[in-house]
């Protein structure tokens, strides 16, 4: 475990490799004994940072979602990190990819919440009574660790990954069978990615129940109006300027990214 000194000179480093688009090493490599409790207030220590400056809040997200992440990780459950309006992005607007470390897209069905979700104790059933629409959503994920050599407090501290999002239109989730939405991720011709929505914790919905019931033990709730990214259906996939990018759901229709 790090003593607070240590914590604070980690959250240093990665706001100055996010601000200076210069990655540095790992801080499991930096920091010896560093753990999944020191990563989590390494990372909110930049949150703190960002909200002090005038951000906010606008959600959530799940990673390491799936089994085979959570293998390659060595971890037997998810991790989050916060979504702020900064990262908001829209499909009308091209995104500067050089303004991003190693930038890539996962595909993924997210939850607007038309109320606030219970915490300890939360449901499927809670998750699906509160939310007012499920979305299509693109999640760009950039590492401010140098090459992605990431171990899970990497991730966590680095606010697992997070970068920016952008979301469609999207339906009431009583309407769909929310463990069976296929997803297909295109660029131009190309097909690059493809997946289902229950590779997600096996029911999208099941993860979202599962970060409610993780942040209330440190006191924060899901409130209406939060947009919850709950994992990828599919691999993450590394983006180029010049392309753009189109993931489309069954039942809930396309939504795309474009990067200059």
């Amino acid at each position: 475990m790090l003593n607070d000194p240590l914590r604070r000179e980690a959250a240093a480093r990665l706001r100055g490799a996010e601000l200076r688009r210069a990655p540095v090493p790992p801080l499991t490599e930096l920091y010896e004994g560093i753990g999944t409790e020191d990563a989590y207030e390494i990372q909110l220590l930049n949150i703190r940072h960002r909200l002090a400056a005038g951000d906010r809040v606008t959600g959530h997200k799940v990673g390491l979602s799936s089994p085979v992440m959570q293998a390659m990780m060595g971890v037997d459950e998810p991790d989050y990190g916060h979504l702020l309006h900064s990262m908001e992005l829209y499909e009308d607007t091209p995104v500067p990819a050089a303004a991003y470390c190693a930038p890539r897209v996962e595909v993924e069905v997210g939850f607007v919440l038309g109320a606030d979700l219970p915490g300890e104790g939360c449901t499927v059933a809670d998750v699906l009574a509160a939310t007012e629409r499920v979305v299509p959503a693109l999640e760009l994920i950039d590492s401010r660790i140098a090459d992605w050599r990431i171990a899970i407090a990497d991730t966590i501290a680095d606010n697992a990954s997070s970068a920016g999002y952008v979301i469609g239109e999207g339906r009431d989730p009583r309407e769909l069978d929310l463990k069976a939405v296929d997803a297909t991720l295109t660029s131009g011709s190309d097909t690059l990615a493809s997946g289902r929505s229950d590779a997600v914790l096996g029911d999208p919905a099941a993860s979202v129940a599962w970060l409610a019931r993780t942040v209330a033990r440190f006191g924060v709730r899901l409130r209406m109006g939060h947009l919850i990214l709950p994992g990828s259906c599919t691999r993450a996939v590394d983006v180029a300027a010049g392309r753009t990018y189109t993931a489309d759901f069954t039942g809930l229709g396309p939504v795309s990214l474009s990067f200059s």
